[in-house]
């Protein structure tokens, strides 16, 4: 099973870097393998990331912004999800995994 995040690496923004740090230091300092994928660098990927959000997890007006999380290709969610999840302390159940011995 894969985590991936993706990012975008050039963005002018700067709570989606926030968001997208929060999201990677959370995922190293735990210890889950996860790729990384810049959307700013592959059409095709950001493609495929726009294709594989539900329906109903896509924002009203224009397109999802990074951070989006995906294990496989099962869409976990965004960043408020993931700041959700790791607020109720559940990011392992969000991410589709198994709760490892060392974290609660």
């Amino acid at each position: 099973m894969v985590i991936r995040v993706f990012v975008a690496s050039s963005s002018g923004s700067v709570a989606i870097k926030k968001r997208q740090q929060d999201v990677v230091r959370f995922l190293e300092a735990n210890r889950i393998e996860f790729e990384e994928v810049d959307i700013t660098m592959s059409e095709e990927k950001r493609q495929w990331m726009y294709k594989n959000i539900p329906e109903d997890r896509q924002p009203a007006q224009g397109n999802p912004l990074p951070p989006q999380i995906f294990s496989d290709d099962r869409y976990c969610g965004d960043y408020d999800g993931f700041f959700e999840s790791k607020e109720s302390n559940t990011v392992f159940s969000f991410l589709g995994l198994k709760p490892t011995l060392a974290s609660k």
